[in-house]
């Protein structure tokens, strides 16, 4: 995932969200946001 844009991890976190994607998945994204110091808004 470190090649992924920041931008590009927050519309993947996002659109996992509303599809409702597997929470493994999800977390996995939200590990990644919180390595990176971004913020999830909700």
């Amino acid at each position: 995932m470190k090649k992924m844009s920041d931008e590009l991890l927050m519309e993947a976190y996002a659109q996992a969200i509303e599809l409702k994607l597997c929470p493994d998945f999800i977390s996995l994204l939200e590990n990644e946001i919180r390595q990176r110091s971004l913020v999830i808004c909700v």
